[in-house]
């Protein structure tokens, strides 16, 4: 077997060194955006998808050794190991082909064969298999022993069948290629449970449905397993036969056996213990075997669909430092209104109540103007929950009366904004400020800087996903967890202004030490310099190689604090000022000359021309934000509900979720629309991710609106 590095290198299409390389660094404890950005000369440049996957399947397969170790051992403790078994177990490349292997071996409970063979009935197996022209009766009659537990003939025979069906439904080879033939060739069929038809009718297209397992896609999976499990539908996977046709899977038990009916006496008993052997055995066993791959390979492509709209959603464009008043849209309850400051400090809060039942129109646009004017705000954000399109119309009516605030109004997703609200964050941040308020702040802070803010929510309540609720919590959590990580130090943080849980994010820190660093701060007033960070309670030298170069200082001490340029490497910008015979202060977005340098002539045994290059692009624009430039869309007037949207009609709206099947848009009317994978171009298109992802402002034409359904 090549070994674990090997293995990864090729499954990577890399170079085995970097993955030794990366390896090493992991497991003395870098995280993987550090290696990824200031690792390169080891990894050889691998980016940090190729380290997550590297880091995935380096736990699989050091698992998959583990296991390995403990089989090898518990068959030689059964005094069982034979050099070729031990030559297979070696060269087992999968847990499930391992798992085959070890099948015969593993410790159970006594089995009908077990007892079978207690009662010394493997000779009568073994001579009807090795030769059928055996008359069955006949032969199991010297086999009935009452003191041994066989009372009768048919008890012989019954024992012998245990011992067969066991034998062949423990070959590795046997029960392998009728894994192949299913995985290849087999269907799953769906049926609806008659007495569930009624309440299951949002899977009535799977009332009676078949297609190839190798063929059912991601998001259809799921819903069939969700329609499992909430006792609508009837799974099974199987070979479409025509009817009166032995099954393909029986025969070839018979083949692997040797099984023929010819005609002898013992046949027709072997083809029973063949068809026994299939459908009590190894058809069970393969089932539950291959649909729960299909179930893991569904989960992993919802997964994978949730993190990359997660990931779009956390790198959406910032409304940057500008004041804000955030909306949180009610009817009854009144309009929750929250004023931030350009630092998303929390400067004012009240309750309008623009709509019925206390209806009070003017009212509240006078208190929104003299809020607006008052704190010099220049952005409205407003929630899309009940009532957005409502409190919409009073924003625009708004900004109609008083041109001469100069607002711009925004929808902004309030997914989560209930869960941040009653959230043990946000009773800290706001201890005296009632629940509803906080939904208010969140939704403003949301468009200022929707990363920062949406880190404080459990990533899985921001409501990106498709089928999020029918996949492995853990599996969701550790990958979601690895985007918020990525996105947070692919922009970095505000090391004097981020809040706990955003800090908590940055490599190599925790939630103690982001505490640790915003008691810090609050004892002795902003970071001058990022060597300061050593000072802080449990943060050590590790730590700060891990955390410091993402972490920015604004107007510290030296400017290259608030670079992306690691301290580790300051001596070689000190190096690049020397030998230009230029100051920091000059050279830092000087492109041209920073162009005109040659990065090897900087290179030494630690720096090579890869970070040499990163820092030379840095020095052109310190701390650049990687996030695109702020825009909204505008909705069309007059378009508030679903009725009031007609076939032809074009409009402006925003992705708020991209699915295997395509992408759903706000055009504010309270129900996404979904434009489906075979409109979103003019072309072929595989992953709806290649067009378009969360965020984005679209231009959309209505094909067709479903009231009932509320489908657009």
């Amino acid at each position: 077997m090549p070994s674990i590095t090997q293995r990864i290198a090729d499954e990577l299409q890399v170079r085995e060194s970097q993955v030794a390389a990366a390896v090493k660094l992991l497991d003395e404890g870098s995280t993987v955006p550090f290696i990824a950005r200031y690792r390169k000369e080891a990894t050889g440049g691998l980016d940090d998808t190729q380290l997550r996957t590297l880091d995935e399947r380096l736990g699989y397969l050091r698992e998959l050794e583990e296991r390995r170790a403990a089989i090898l051992q518990s068959v030689d403790e059964q005094g069982k190991l034979t050099p070729e078994l031990a030559q297979q177990i070696r060269e087992a490349d999968t847990k499930t082909r391992l798992e085959d292997l070890y099948l015969p071996y593993r410790p159970k409970r006594r089995t009908k064969a077990q007892i079978a063979r207690e009662a010394g009935l493997e000779p009568l197996a073994d001579a009807l298999l090795g030769d059928p022209t055996r008359a069955p009766e006949a032969e199991a009659a010297a086999f009935v022993d009452a003191d041994r537990g066989v009372a009768d003939v048919k008890a012989a025979l019954d024992g012998a069948r245990h011992i067969l069906v066991e034998r062949l439904g423990e070959n590795a080879e046997l029960v392998g290629r009728l894994r192949g033939l299913m995985a290849d060739q087999g269907k799953v069929f769906s049926k609806v449970v008659e007495e569930k038809r009624a309440e299951g009718a949002k899977f009535s297209d799977y009332f009676d449905f078949a297609e190839p397992l190798a063929k059912v896609p991601s998001h259809r999976a799921l819903a069939l397993f969700r329609g499992r499990a909430q006792g609508v539908l009837d799974l099974r996977l199987d070979l479409e036969i025509p009817d009166g046709e032995p099954h393909p899977a029986e025969r070839i038990v018979a083949a692997h056996a040797g099984v023929k009916d010819l005609g002898r006496p013992a046949d027709k008993w072997l083809g029973d213990v063949c068809r026994w052997t299939w459908k009590l055995k190894i058809g069970p066993h393969v089932e539950t075997d291959l649909m729960g791959g299909l179930r893991e390979q569904a989960e992993d492509e919802a997964i994978r669909v949730f993190a990359r709209n997660l990931h779009d959603l956390l790198l959406a464009a910032p409304a940057g430092p500008r004041a804000t008043i955030g909306l949180d849209p009610g009817i009854r309850t009144g309009v929750k209104v929250a004023v931030i400051d350009a630092t998303g400090k929390l400067v004012d809060t009240t309750t309008v109540y623009p709509h019925e039942p206390r209806r009070d129109w003017d009212g509240s646009i006078a208190v929104l103007a003299a809020l607006a004017h008052r704190h010099k705000a220049e952005l409205v954000a407003i929630g899309n929950g009940t009532a957005s399109r409502e409190t919409d119309k009073l924003a625009a009516d708004l900004m109609k009366r008083h041109p001469e605030l100069g607002l711009t109004k925004v929808m902004v997703s309030e997914a989560g904004a209930s869960v941040y609200s009653a959230s043990e964050t946000a009773a800290a941040e706001f201890p005296a400020l009632d629940v509803s308020l906080r939904g208010a702040v969140s939704i403003a802070r949301r468009l200022q800087d929707p990363l920062a803010e949406l880190v404080k929510i459990e990533p899985k309540s921001i409501g990106v996903g498709q089928y999020q609720h029918d996949v492995s919590a853990g599996k969701l959590a550790r990958s979601l967890d690895a985007v918020v990580e990525d996105c947070v130090n692919a922009v970095g943080v505000d090391l004097n202004t981020a809040s706990v849980p955003l800090l908590t994010r940055v490599s190599g820190l925790n939630e103690t030490i982001a505490r640790n660093i915003v008691e810090f701060r609050d004892r002795n007033g902003a970071f001058r310099s990022r060597r300061q960070l050593l000072d802080v309670a449990r943060l050590g030298p590790k730590t700060f190689e891990q955390a410091a170069g993402f972490l920015r200082i604004r107007d510290g001490d030296t400017p290259l604090d608030q670079s992306t340029v690691h301290p580790e490497a300051y001596p070689v910008v000190e190096r690049i000022l020397k030998a230009t015979g230029r100051d920091l202060g000059s050279v830092i977005g000087d492109a041209r000359f920073l162009r005109s340098l040659n990065a090897e002539d900087f290179t030494d045994q630690r720096f090579g021309v890869p970070t040499v290059e990163d820092i030379l692009k840095e020095l052109e624009k310190p701390g650049r934000d990687p996030r695109p430039e702020f825009k909204t869309a505008e909705f069309k007037e007059g378009v508030n509900e679903l009725k009031d949207l007609v076939p032809g009609m074009v409009l402006e709206g925003v992705v708020t979720n991209v699915t295997a099947f395509g992408a759903f848009v706000d055009v504010g009317v309270h129900q996404d629309g979904l434009v489906h994978i075979s409109q979103l171009a003019n072309s072929f298109v595989k992953d709806p991710h290649a067009v378009v992802k969360a965020g984005d402002v679209v231009k959309v034409k209505v094909l067709e609106v479903d009231l009932p359904r509320k489908r657009i």
